[in-house]
């Protein structure tokens, strides 16, 4: 239970994550981005951060083997990866209409894919 609670957190974090790191790109339009500046951007995401360090902070204790959790650091850390880039695609491609999603992409994806594969094989 403790390995979904993390992965679940973890795509939790990582949707924080991707609005406080490319959000600003789409939404800086909004008058109070525009009438305050780069400042303002800054420290929003700065805020956004901030709540995705409340999330991912405790996936990571959750899930960590020494903590009694299912996932050695490594595997953390590729679980992390994975569901950042599976978060920033939907992203791209929803919140961002003018990006497409190639073929190259999805090639990049099943090696990273891979990745977690061999990072899982003991």
């Amino acid at each position: 239970m403790k390995g979904i609670y993390t992965v679940l957190l973890l795509i939790v974090s990582n949707i924080f994550m991707t609005i406080a790191w490319y959000g600003h790109l789409r939404f800086g339009e909004m008058k109070i981005f525009k009438e305050h500046g780069l400042w303002m951007i800054i420290l929003v995401s700065w805020l956004v951060a901030l709540f995705e360090y409340c999330v991912m902070v405790p996936a990571n204790r959750i899930g960590f083997r020494d903590n009694g959790g299912p996932f050695s650091l490594f595997e953390l850390k590729i679980i992390q990866e994975a569901v950042s880039l599976i978060v920033f695609t939907v992203f791209a491609v929803t919140i961002f209409k003018t990006e497409t999603l190639r073929l190259n992409h999805l090639y990049g994806f099943v090696f990273l894919l891979l990745a977690v594969y061999f990072i899982f094989k003991k």
